[in-house]
């Protein structure tokens, strides 16, 4: 198999899962105390949408190279992470009435934990299952 296809796997495998138990689990109540009735259902479309750009974003930036290593991966998914989160999150605050600083501060901190978590997985993964040629 392609390796480029089971580093994309691997990573979306570790990302979506974790995501949505520290979204959906984890910090609920603490999102819902923050940014109260701004959060509504999730719509399938644009949550698929948004996964599949960003692990194709981390494959770009972070993971997909061939010089890509454990320690490289795990700094710039971190930093991917950040960049990326914080985009929305202050965006967010700048435009949003009811974003708060809580909340961007949490969002930020958990997208580059999440991003350097999945990308350095999914590396690793890659690694084993479709080495380097």
């Amino acid at each position: 198999m392609n390796r480029y296809v089971v580093l994309y796997l691997a990573t979306l495998i570790v990302l979506v899962p974790a995501d949505f138990l520290f979204l959906g689990v984890i910090a609920k109540g603490f999102f819902t105390s923050q940014v109260g009735d701004m959060l509504g259902e999730i719509r399938l479309a644009p949550t698929i949408l948004f996964y599949l750009l960003y692990v194709a974003g981390v494959l770009i930036f972070v993971s997909g190279s061939a010089a890509a290593t454990a320690q490289s991966t795990v700094l710039y998914g971190a930093l991917f992470g950040l960049f990326c989160y914080a985009t929305f999150d202050l965006t967010s605050l700048a435009l949003l009435k009811h974003w708060s600083w809580p909340a961007a501060i949490v969002d930020v901190s958990w997208g580059s934990f999440v991003t350097a978590l999945s990308s350095t997985a999914g590396l690793l993964i890659a690694n084993w299952l479709a080495p380097k040629v």
